[in-house]
């Protein structure tokens, strides 16, 4: 940090670091939220500040959980006591309520086994709540409130005020904030790094020549389910494109595991919450030229509309496609309005504001339906709904469906082939970096899909469809940068489900089977280049070779989730599998994965009527290789009937032997084909069964697309070695 010190020389700190974990519970409603020995955090946040109640309450509003701060008040005290007594992701805001109740600091460390020091720092924060909402909003306490780390949204909630009023007062009165350097000496030695955190105090330590270009780039925050590391690697390329054009670089983030926040990457770091009111300020200080908000996820995307009002009049724009054209991207009326006037297909689709609505939208389009809330990201809270019933259930207990925040209701496509597709534009020209196929049908998250770069089912015609589409929507909304469409094919007809007008998560997927870095050109685009010049004169180029993406899930971390895959996404990272055969590709994919797939032993079939025709094949082969088929009894009498040779297994709800989970413990099974039913019993029996593979360290695949492509790869691994060859080679087409 300051070039000059030793390794040796202890660091000295004038500033408190708070690192706070990201929980992935809001995606995972049935797992057990207590905390142990065993690790179930997906991310970090980290946050910096004067104090610790600064650096405390940065990290709470850096965490993007749906609270800036430490308020819980529906609990109970029941509640409150048995979150103190047995930590759990809301142990914090537990401690906070208790104070606010007017618990004794002494008691509530002793219960929770604190050290009393940190609860009376809480106690500080609450005081000053309590002050905050009793007395006038002056000049004074507003500075003191400040410098403890309140921000903007929560003041004005408590004293009654709109929160750009109270930023209006502080900008007013010089309260603003200065960024401190990062230098590990207290200042005894020159820090080299420019490398900042927020404060409310004298002397700001963060400069910049003014004689060059300025943009900064949001981050994604905390690593959760839905948006991980990829947009990471989106906004690290994105500082790399900056600089070669000669412009300074400026990076915010809060997540202390990911590259973009390491101090030597970025001309500027800035190490805040990515609020509103935290990224105006980094703007202003900088006098930024322009705001890039395409590569930060849905984080950055939620941000948009809000920076462009509140940068109105300024010289700092959002680069790229605009705020609007991104609004009509996110908002289905206005989106459904587009595609409608475009004159592509969608699924029936319907914006629910209550249950009654919800209920009529659904019994028009008929079930099943998809159903999701509105801008998220992540597929949080999306399900398949098949009856009323089932559609009540989820607005009662999954969802708060109001006026500000409706449910999204499409007609589910049954067996449709799901497509993702990434796109940059310069609002002139179109290129399109891939088509990847989803081996699993449309219904899976595309974020838990196994992806086939190029696709592998489509018809040369459909391929030109979805170029034309991808084509045509990028220029209707004038994108300028990223873009990504999520499609589907069903009887030889492409279906638009939804577009992100953003980097994807599988830009990095894409970018390293094709060798395009799509990520810098979509921000050299940003700055004003176009295609031609950039030298991508080709619509779209199919690579002659197989990409594999295959996701890797945290299931055996978390006990009490079901490992079968849904429109919600589970998944906390990926893997790529690449080669010139396709078979090879899935199972370097599988291995990558952590899958272990078996050459020989059992393998156990149990599948919803429906997909035995689609297994019979996979299941043929493997009995042709020498594996012993263990099956429920109906799917045994299926295989039998078709010339396979099955020893019949029962399931714990049937109470006959011999159990299948008792033949996966001894060693007999090695490999499950699982595809779910909704008959309860079987649902049961499924969860059981999956749970105890997860356990077992054991593969299950949980569709018939999914076995065909383990099969295929067992297959050609029993008669073919692996080869290596460079990445250089896969990209010889540049």
């Amino acid at each position: 940090v300051t070039g000059t010190t030793f390794a040796a020389f202890e660091p000295a700190i004038d500033y408190v670091v708070v690192k706070i974990p990201r929980w992935p519970f809001d995606k995972f409603r049935t797992v057990d939220r207590h905390l142990g020995t065993q690790m179930k955090s997906t991310g970090e946040v980290m946050s910096i500040g004067r104090n610790f109640e600064e650096a405390l309450l940065k990290g709470v509003r850096s965490l993007e959980i749906g609270s800036s701060y430490l308020n819980s008040p529906d609990m109970t005290e029941d509640e409150i006591e048995e979150e103190l007594r047995h930590a759990t992701d809301r142990r914090l805001f537990a401690i906070a309520e208790a104070l606010r109740r007017g618990h004794d600091p002494e008691q509530i460390s002793e219960l929770a086994q604190w050290d009393n020091f940190f609860t009376l720092k809480i106690k500080k924060i609450i005081d000053m709540e309590n002050l905050i909402k009793t007395e006038k909003l002056t000049p004074g306490l507003l500075r003191k409130a400040k410098r403890m780390g309140f921000p903007d949204s929560v003041i004005a909630s408590f004293s009654n005020m709109e929160e750009f009023d109270v930023r209006e007062m502080r900008q007013k009165e010089g309260i603003l904030p200065v960024y401190k350097m990062v230098d590990t000496c207290a200042a005894e030695f020159e820090a080299k790094t420019p490398y900042f955190y927020s404060t409310y105090g004298n002397s700001c330590e963060s400069t910049r020549d003014k004689s060059k270009k300025c943009v900064i780039i949001i981050g994604g925050g905390p690593i959760r389910i839905g948006q991980g590391i990829e947009f990471d690697y989106c906004c690290v390329h994105s500082v790399m494109a900056l600089q070669d054009a000669g412009v300074d670089a400026v990076i915010i983030n809060n997540n202390p595991e990911t590259v973009s926040t390491d101090f030597d990457i970025s001309d500027r770091l800035y190490f805040e919450p990515l609020t509103l009111e935290d990224v105006l300020n980094v703007i202003e200080r900088e006098e930024a030229d322009g705001v890039i908000v395409q590569f930060g996820g849905q984080t950055s995307i939620n941000l948009a509309m809000d920076l462009e009002k509140a940068l109105a009049g300024t010289k700092t724009k959002v680069l790229g496609t605009t705020p609007d054209m991104m609004d009509v991207a996110e908002d289905r009326r206005r989106f459904s309005a587009l595609m409608n006037e475009l004159g592509i297909r969608q699924p029936d689709s319907g914006t629910g504001y209550s249950f009654e609505e919800a209920k009529e939208i659904a019994e028009r389009i008929g079930y099943p339906v998809l159903i999701r809330p509105s801008y998220v990201l992540g597929g949080r809270g999306m399900e398949i709904l098949y009856s009323t019933e089932e559609l009540k259930t989820y607005i009662d207990t999954a969802v708060r469906v109001s006026r500000n925040h409706p449910v999204l209701i499409d007609k589910y496509l049954t067996e449709a082939i799901e497509l993702d597709v990434d796109v940059v534009s310069d609002g002139t020209d179109v290129y399109v970096g891939g088509i990847m196929e989803h081996i699993e049908y449309a219904g899976v998250h595309s974020g838990d899909a196994t992806m086939v770069l190029p696709p592998i089912t489509l018809s040369k015609k459909i391929t030109e469809e979805v170029i034309d589409i991808s084509k045509r929507v990028a220029l209707a909304l004038n994108i300028k940068g990223m873009m990504n469409l999520q499609l589907a094919v069903k009887d030889e007809q492409v279906w638009m489900i939804e577009v992100n007008p953003r980097a994807s998560r599988t830009v990095p997927f894409i970018s390293k089977a094709t060798g395009i870095p799509l990520a810098k050109i979509g921000t050299q685009i940003m700055l004003g280049k176009t295609l031609k010049e950039l030298g991508l004169t080709m619509e779209y180029r199919a690579i002659d070779h197989y990409a594999i993406k295959e996701s890797v899930f945290p299931f055996l971390k978390l006990p009490g989730v079901d490992s079968i895959l849904t429109p919600e996404m589970k998944s906390t990272g990926e893997v790529m599998g690449i080669d010139e055969d396709l078979d090879i590709a899935c199972y370097k994919a599988e291995i990558a994965s952590g899958t272990n797939l078996p050459m020989e032993g059992g393998v156990y079939v149990t599948v919803n009527d429906g997909d035995k025709p689609k297994v019979l094949n996979c299941v043929r082969d493997l009995y042709e290789m020498g594996f012993n088929i263990y099956a429920t009894k109906g799917t045994s009498t299926f295989l039998r009937k078709n010339g396979i040779q099955t020893t019949t297994v029962f399931t714990l709800s049937e109470k006959y032997k011999p159990q299948a989970t008792e033949y996966m413990r001894s060693g007999m099974i090695n490999m499950i084909i699982n595809t779910p039913s909704n008959k309860s019993g079987a649902i049961r029996d499924g969860y059981q069964l999956r749970r105890l593979a997860v356990e077992l360290e054991m593969p299950f695949l949980t569709t018939a697309n999914g076995a065909k492509m383990a099969v295929a790869a067992i297959k050609v691994l029993r008669g073919k070695d692996l080869t290596v060859k460079s990445m250089r080679e896969y990209h010889t087409f540049q």
